[in-house]
């Protein structure tokens, strides 16, 4: 089961960012909230949903695929991940199945605590991760040509 409690695991998207995101697409549901209470790879997700996976591998890789299904019931996903193009996740199952890629210039500062306790906000900009990212979209609302009713 799915409980994100591990540090390294925890960090926020910026506040600017999600707001920006959230401005377009109109977001009802985040499956993988920062200290999650709930497994949210075993529930059902929301029709537009955000999604700032865990970054190791297994979880990001877990959300993506999840994002991906839940886009073919007919949903929108929006993903914000570490750019990784010569990835077998990013070849097999990003590319061919994205509506969209947003490559994000510069690097971005999430906020949250480091694994030696340090907190860190998007106004320190010296602190920013040692990866590129980037906006997935998956978007499975149009369905025969005309957007899907919610």
């Amino acid at each position: 089961m799915y409980k994100n409690k591990e540090k390294h695991n925890n960090w926020e998207t910026p506040k600017d960012l999600y707001a920006e995101l959230d401005a377009e697409f109109n977001f009802d549901f985040d499956p993988c909230p920062l200290f999650a209470e709930f497994d949210g790879l075993a529930i059902e997700w929301g029709y537009r949903n955000y999604i700032n996976p865990p970054y190791s591998r297994k979880l990001k890789d877990a959300f993506v695929k999840r994002a991906i299904t839940e886009s073919k019931k007919g949903k929108l996903c929006v993903c914000l991940l570490p750019v990784r193009t010569s990835s077998i996740l990013f070849h097999e199952h990003i590319k061919p199945n994205a509506k969209e890629i947003r490559f994000i210039k510069g690097r971005l500062c999430f906020i949250g605590t480091t694994n030696d306790g340090n907190q860190i906000d998007n106004k320190n900009k010296g602190n920013r991760f040692m990866h590129d990212s980037m906006i997935v979209v998956f978007d499975g609302r149009e369905v025969e040509g005309s957007l899907r009713e919610e």
